[in-house]
């Protein structure tokens, strides 16, 4: 396999039962082979795309004393702006080679999660920048929820099994820039080997090499989208909760070749996650013989706070 599967889920959303259980059996298998689709059919439309590169780029192109002004301490980068190198892979001291921001949860008023998550972040230069991310976060959560629909049916589970769990979760989405590469970067890249931590996630911006996938043999790939695609991968929370049924990959983004390195990079990643009180433990029914149960049970939201401990976003 040279690059990843590709399935539109039109075919989930139409009333034809066989073309819905096509894209059924289509994303889980890729989900339990590779753990990386591309996926047509999604809800962004090209405005909505072209506005927020545009708001994005705008945003990393303020001087950095604008920037750091939106970077709020004690929060573990959960919202607002992470500066450059702040971040770690798991099991790495070198910092990525990156920048970027987060959008967290639009909450109703009254919330009983508004104490649990931080407030979004305004920033006062770019008037469009919110409302612009606003509607991508609402868009990509959308996109989010079917994509879960469909494996829970692959899972054997109710459709509508995951719709609790993810009405007002802790998702972020995050807007990254990778600046242009000035000098030989000493074991660093724009984004070291690692899983993710959430359930599913959901990457604009993956035209062009630089992602690659780790297949079953150890080898890297690149995973290549068509532009009307997102790269949907499966996270470290989703593999455990289907006792590694679901592969969460490990991937990574590299730097380019050097005549490349004078250019940014973007990308925006949505990182879907459960409300915190969701138990990760192994479903029954990924447990037989064959599969014993590989992990402990835990929370969502103690294990999101392992592993931003782990990627040095929260200091113990």
């Amino acid at each position: 396999m040279q690059n990843i599967p590709s399935v539109d889920l039109r075919d989930f959303l139409s009333s034809n039962s066989e073309r819905k259980q096509k894209f059924v059996n289509e994303i889980g298998k890729a989900y339990e082979e590779i753990g990386f689709v591309a996926l047509k059919g999604h809800f962004l439309d090209d405005r909505l795309v072209d506005e927020l590169y545009g708001e994005v780029k705008n945003f990393f192109d303020q001087p950095l004393n604008v920037k750091e002004q939106y970077e709020i301490p004690g929060i573990g980068g959960q919202r607002g702006y992470v500066s450059f190198g702040k971040e770690h892979a798991k099991g790495r001291k070198e910092g990525d080679l990156k920048e970027f921001w987060h959008f967290g949860q639009y909450l109703e008023k009254g919330s009983k999660y508004s104490e649990e998550y931080p407030d979004n972040v305004e920033v006062k230069e770019l008037p469009k920048f919110n409302a612009v991310g606003k509607e991508t976060y609402q868009m990509l959560e959308k996109t989010g929820i079917y994509v879960l629909r469909a494996l829970a049916l692959y899972l054997g589970l109710d459709e509508f099994y995951f719709d609790k769990y993810i009405a007002e979760g802790n998702s972020i989405l995050r807007p990254i820039h990778y600046p242009p590469i000035t000098n030989e970067p000493k074991d660093a890249v724009r984004a070291a080997a690692h899983g993710d931590i959430n359930l599913i996630t959901l990457l604009m911006g993956a035209q062009g090499r630089g992602l690659q996938v780790q297949n079953h043999d150890g080898e890297w790939i690149d995973a290549i989208a068509q532009p009307d695609e997102l790269v949907i991968n499966v996270g470290d929370m989703l593999s455990r909760h289907t006792n590694n049924k679901l592969k969460s990959t490990i991937h990574q983004v590299v730097n380019p070749p050097r005549e490349l390195w004078g250019t940014s990079r973007y990308s925006i990643p949505f990182f879907m996650h459960p409300v915190s009180e969701m138990k990760l433990d192994c479903l029954e029914n990924c447990i037989d013989e064959n599969n014993p149960k590989k992990y402990d049970d835990i929370t969502a939201g103690d294990f999101l706070y392992e592993r931003l401990v782990e990627l040095g976003l929260i200091k113990k």
